[in-house]
């Protein structure tokens, strides 16, 4: 019986244990930190053998394939142990894309992934498509496959994921923009992370759909390298037409697939900004690929909720309107969130630094930022690159001093904005906890 070991018990590690389980592999599941207790049930309930706080090696070394949670990096002595066994180590994802005869929408993108997959897969179960939700949100993709009760799938995935896909495969893929981050993970290369992005391209046929958008410049450099992809290219513009694809024209979005237009006006849009209207081309583009009618799209769009945590509304307090961008962890999810506002700003970042090259947002927040409040454990080189740049620069050791400090600055048309361009771990669990953390903080001040 072929052994199956999961490495990390997770969402994603825990569902693949379950799928594996299902197609009758001797299964074993490790993992170096705690598991929570409802993973912990789950596991025992279906009779998988786990350890927790620790790998133990000759349980793992003897596997015939290894599932890895995308948080493991592949310079772990143990990854690099299995590599040079000749174990293959895969992700998630990979393992779970051989268990459905779905379609699948496979979504990737330094900025934007959540939105537009979110989005996507409300268009699409709004109009009656029966569709699943999986990769970075909701339930794990592989404990969905086990059943394999969808037509369609919408994953969002990350770099991590698509680095152990291998044999995985998008009937419609979109890759939304690169630009860099986690470059502590690709050995500070910025090419080896758009080679990961586009991994989400491989084994893609010439009648399957990739749509991008062509402003991204390292997404565009990367395309006139593969001039042999083998796809069904659909751009996104937002300065241009284009013949097949999507663009803006005079605030109105129109679409042209297969010679049918579909428009929609960028006012009519419930999400904001110039990056939500390629999130938004993105969607669009994918329901008319896979058959919806104008009515359809049209419902979808304007019946959507915004995404928690990106550049969500979270009070206004004596004029002072409050915004929780916590998901913008690296600089350009700040460039776009800086770009949304016409008024005077408060500017709240900082946590964990991953390499960031702060010159892109250096303009956005010499013209918009009247105050930047500094928040994490180490401060330096926010306060060195910016002290000379803003009006008014603050150092804070925690998101309640933060929040407190921004209410003391702000004055009536203000804008205090969350948008750490940093990881969370410093403060936080994650950036879902920093985001609550700060909208529990605001509405506090409220009281």
């Amino acid at each position: 019986m072929k052994k199956i070991v999961i490495l990390g018990g997770g969402e994603s590690g825990v569902g693949a244990a379950l799928l594996a389980k299902a197609k009758g592999f001797k299964v074993f599941l490790s993992d170096k930190g705690l598991l929570s207790d409802k993973y912990k049930e789950i596991l025992a309930q279906n009779d998988i053998p786990f350890e927790e706080g620790e790998h133990t090696e000759n349980q793992i070394l003897d596997a015939d394939e290894v599932i890895k949670s995308p948080g493991i990096p592949d310079k772990v002595e143990l990854i690099k142990k299995l590599h040079s066994l000749r174990i293959p180590v895969i992700s998630e994802i990979e393992f779970a894309s051989r268990y459905t005869k779905a379609k699948i929408v496979a979504i990737t993108g330094s900025n934007g992934k959540t939105t537009t997959t979110l989005l996507t897969y409300h268009i699409l179960k709004n109009a009656g498509l029966n569709v699943g939700l999986a990769g970075n949100v909701g339930e794990s993709f592989a404990k969905q496959v086990i059943e394999d009760t969808f037509d369609y799938f919408v994953l969002e995935l990350s770099s991590f994921q698509l680095d152990n896909c291998f044999d995985f495969k998008a009937d419609v893929a979109i890759l939304l923009n690169i630009t860099p981050d986690h470059l502590d993970r690709y050995n500070y290369e910025f090419q080896n992370y758009i080679e990961s992005k586009f991994r989400i391209t491989q084994n893609m046929t010439k009648t399957d759909n990739f749509i991008y958008y062509q402003e991204s410049e390292a997404l565009a450099g990367e395309l006139v390298k593969r001039n042999d992809l083998s796809v069904n290219r659909l751009p996104i513009s937002l300065i241009g037409e284009v013949a097949q694809g999507g663009y803006l024209a005079n605030e109105i979005l129109k679409v042209n697939y297969n010679n049918e237009i579909f428009e929609f006006p960028q006012a009519e849009l419930p999400i904001k900004g110039s990056h939500n209207v390629i999130n938004s081309l993105a969607a669009i583009l994918v329901s008319k690929s896979l058959g919806l009618e104008n009515g359809q799209i049209t419902d979808g769009l304007k019946s959507f909720q915004s995404v928690e945590h990106r550049l969500e509304p979270c009070g206004e307090i004596k004029g002072v309107k409050y915004v929780n961008d916590s998901k913008a962890t690296n600089v350009d999810s700040v460039f776009y969130a800086l770009g949304s506002f016409t008024e005077p700003i408060i500017l709240i970042m900082g946590g964990v630094d991953k390499g960031n090259d702060y010159r892109q947002i250096e303009q956005l927040i010499e013209e918009k930022v009247k105050a930047l409040i500094c928040m994490g454990t180490d401060n330096a080189k926010l306060l060195e690159f910016f002290g000379k740049k803003v009006p008014m620069i603050f150092s804070v050791d925690s998101l309640q001093k933060a929040v407190n400090l921004s209410a003391d600055l702000g004055t009536e048309g203000d804008v205090v904005l969350l948008s750490p361009a940093c990881a969370s771990f410093d403060l936080f669990k994650n950036y879902e906890d920093r985001g609550r953390q700060f909208k529990a903080a605001v509405a506090a001040l409220g009281e």
